[in-house]
């Protein structure tokens, strides 16, 4: 019987079908609520690369940005 735990609250969740576990990989509605609300407050952020960041294209996206 496969098995997920929440990334939330840490409970073990059994399952026989995706159809029980709406809410994966969280247990129920409040652990996703709660991760989304971390994500909305900024706790949690996606880092990007800040050499390739500073080599894009500049605000008016007319090729790559000049270094003053």
């Amino acid at each position: 019987m496969p098995t997920l735990t929440c990334p939330i609250c840490r409970k073990l969740v059994r399952f026989t079908s995706r159809d029980e576990v709406p809410w994966r990989p969280f247990c129920s509605r409040q652990c996703k609520l709660v991760d989304l609300g971390r994500w909305l407050n900024e706790e949690y952020r996606i880092s990007e690369d800040r050499e390739d960041f500073e080599d894009g294209p500049d605000p008016d996206g007319n090729g790559p940005a000049e270094n003053a």
